[in-house]
């Protein structure tokens, strides 16, 4: 059973109010405009209709966290414009608090997917002094909460990127697990260099890195991923879970050989929220379970973690958009 948060203290206003909130998820929430399957001109098959659908790398993590029974808050700034307001609800709607959310003026970020043949999916992002980017860090967290996830846009677009950043390494010092996806919008990095050198600055405060074997080999300029992740390792990661793709899932840990797990057998409908899905079961697996310390769990554990999460993104894939699966949905498709 989840415990009570009663958040107050620090620079966190929130009203007074008492929240189930252990796990706190950050970063943006915005809106990804899919393609339907049908054309507005059928002279130019590539324009279809676009559906607004409410995610974000973090948002879509704190959804698949707290749908699946673990205590979930999110962090972020959101617009109070209609999109804003939607992306709230739907936050509640699937157990997740939203005490911690900061609201602006400020429109919702939004991004244009396009799909490919195999419904893998590409963004263009509509950022421009959007609201999520002007998030501010008001001091430590509550102390009832243990982990920390963060990752995706809110650890690149500035001034919100040094606020996420300073949560973070506030909060592993204190020995919060601190979890990270980067999720690279390789796009949206103005200076890959500069990067690169953010990211390894992180790593000393992150416990559990998960990122897809793409990100691992840009991050590493090329470094095959494996490799890339045993680096990682040495410098202070606790554990780094690799997501493959069609191939799987894969943990290494400074504990033993890499654990792998094939993905989960599904009806393919598009690949948006996978990912995010993979982190926030993780994070839920974790929790339920007590874990702190990733990097100590050994391979029947992970391979029973791995298993849970391939599960969780085979049922997002089967649906269009990142909508990712309750408890009961997992229970019964396992």
């Amino acid at each position: 059973m989840a415990r009570r948060a009663s958040l107050g203290g620090g620079g966190w206003a929130t009203g007074g109010h008492s929240i189930t909130a252990v796990i706190v998820v950050g970063g943006e929430a915005l809106v990804d405009l899919v393609p339907d399957e049908s054309t507005v001109d059928g002279s130019a098959p590539e324009l279809r209709p676009l559906w607004p659908r409410l995610g974000g790398g973090p948002y879509n993590v704190a959804l698949a966290a707290g749908r699946l029974g673990a205590a979930t808050s999110f962090v972020s700034r959101i617009s109070r414009d209609r999109f804003g307001e939607a992306l709230l609800r739907r936050l509640r709607a699937s157990g997740v608090d939203t005490s911690l959310v900061q609201r602006g003026q400020e429109p919702t970020t939004l991004a244009v997917v396009a799909l490919d043949e195999q419904g893998s999916a590409q963004y263009t992002f509509y950022t421009e002094a959007t609201a999520d980017r002007f998030f501010a860090d008001r001091g430590a967290l509550p102390e009832e909460v243990s982990a920390l996830s963060i990752g995706t846009l809110g650890m690149v677009l500035e001034p919100g990127a040094s606020a996420y950043e300073a949560m973070l390494r506030r909060e592993a010092a204190r020995g919060v697990l601190t979890a990270l996806d980067p999720n690279i919008r390789a796009d949206l990095i103005a200076d890959p260099a500069a990067y690169r050198a953010r990211f390894a600055s992180w790593l000393p405060d992150v416990r559990l890195l998960k990122l897809s074997v793409e990100d691992a080999a840009w991050l590493a300029e090329g470094t095959d991923p494996l490799t890339a992740a045993k680096s990682w390792l040495d410098s202070g990661v606790g554990a780094v879970v690799l997501t493959r793709g069609a191939e799987g899932l894969s943990v290494v840990t400074a504990a033993g050989e890499p654990v792998r797990v094939p993905t989960a057998p599904a009806r393919l409908v598009d690949t948006i929220g996978a990912g995010d899905t993979v982190q926030g079961a993780l994070l839920a697996w974790l929790h339920e379970r007590g874990v702190t310390d990733p990097g100590a769990l050994g391979e029947p554990e992970w391979r029973a973690a791995l298993q849970y999460a391939a599960g969780a993104a085979a049922i997002t894939v089967s649906r269009s958009g990142a909508e990712p699966p309750t408890a009961a949905e997992l229970a019964e498709y396992r």
